[in-house]
């Protein structure tokens, strides 16, 4: 298993963490058409490009419980999961 994947969709950097991913499917939920299981029933891109909202986008990397899907905005700046203000992630 290779540790990360990224894309470029919409503007904006989609990385999955594919170590940290436990297979809940949520991301699937929201965005079956990006993310598929590969055949380590973990999280990857779908190898087809496609067309997706951007909102639909961040809330199917935000539905991830575990922060494995991570997006940055054309500016640099982490979007999912969000930080908090010492720089760490948030906790729900």
């Amino acid at each position: 298993m290779e540790g990360i994947e990224e894309r470029k969709i919409n503007g904006l950097t989609v990385r999955i963490k594919r170590y940290n991913c436990i297979a809940t499917g949520n991301c699937m939920k929201v965005a079956g058409e990006l993310f598929q299981f590969d055949e380590e029933q973990i999280s990857s891109f779908r190898p087809e490009e496609v067309t997706i909202n951007r909102e639909r986008l961040i809330e199917a990397c935000r539905v991830c419980p575990v922060g494995a899907l991570v997006v940055i905005d054309e500016e640099g700046k982490q979007i999912v999961p969000e930080r908090n203000s010492s720089g760490g992630e948030k906790s729900e």
